[in-house]
């Protein structure tokens, strides 16, 4: 698929998850994803496959996680969303890389404010 294609892909993937629709948000997202979130917090770490991702998303709903990308930048296979990120109290920027195969999101890393989830969530 082309840069815009999968752009086009990531943005919708990210209104589903804004408006809390896991499964929309999940539909262009591959089986076995591979899903990096930077840090020393609890919910830093590698998580793997959807069941782990959903998971993921549980703990960071319940703080009142919410991500706004801002800008897109596409590369071939790859998405970058510059993004503004709330959760409870805190704000800050992040960096989140989206890397797709034949149309699916196979990994995705964040770079972010690790501090700002520690405290958020507390460390491992």
């Amino acid at each position: 698929m082309s840069a815009e294609e999968n752009i086009e892909t990531a943005k919708r993937g990210y209104a589903a998850f804004s408006a809390g629709d896991a499964a929309g948000a999940m539909e262009n997202i591959a089986d076995d994803i591979e899903w990096i979130t930077p840090g020393n917090s609890a919910v830093s770490g590698v998580t793997h496959g959807k069941q782990e991702l959903g998971e993921f998303w549980g703990a960071l709903a319940a703080k009142g996680f919410s991500t706004t990308p801002q800008y897109w930048f596409g590369d071939g296979d790859r998405v970058v969303a510059l993004c503004q990120v709330t959760v409870g109290d805190e704000s800050y920027d992040s960096a989140d890389v989206l890397t797709y195969r034949d149309g699916k999101l196979i990994k995705f890393q964040s770079a972010g404010d690790t501090a700002a989830m520690e405290r958020i969530f507390g460390s491992k």
